[in-house]
């Protein structure tokens, strides 16, 4: 396969992969910590309205799901790729840093979780993918 093609194929594969674990955490998140009483977290209102109301604990799964969505991402584009592993591990951390952003522009969330989740939930990530990809992709310098 043509390499260009390949590392284009790589990318596609690690954002639907990293994007997937990502909702598949969100989604499960109120099954393992339960939200406030009385909201509603299945719209955006209600999860504007409930933010008032969230405790710490309520913003360790949306974390696990940033960074370890982006983690993911990071070791398929490493094992899958030809080449360029790391700047493309570091491509992925700044595009699901950008849907972060996104993110808190849409909805408002304390400003400690801001900037954990801004500072360590994406690029470090990438990196950590990248180093635990490179280890799994003999091919990898």
């Amino acid at each position: 396969m043509n390499p260009i093609l390949r590392n284009i194929l790589a990318v596609i594969v690690a954002v639907i992969s990293g994007g997937a674990l990502n909702m598949g955490i969100i989604m499960i998140s109120s099954y393992v910590i339960p939200p406030p009483d009385g909201t509603n977290l299945t719209t955006m209102e209600g999860l504007v309205a409930a933010m008032p109301l969230m405790e710490p604990k309520h913003f360790l799964m949306p974390f696990l799901a940033h960074a370890l969505g982006t983690v993911l991402s990071a070791i398929v584009v490493t094992v899958i790729a030809v080449s360029h592993h790391l700047k493309l591990s570091f491509a992925l951390g700044a595009w699901f840093l950008i849907g972060g952003i996104a993110n808190i522009f849409m909805l408002p969330s304390p400003m400690w979780f801001t900037a954990c989740d801004l500072i360590l939930a994406y690029i470090p990530m990438a990196y950590f993918g990248y180093k635990i990809g490179a280890n799994m992709n003999p091919k990898v310098a």
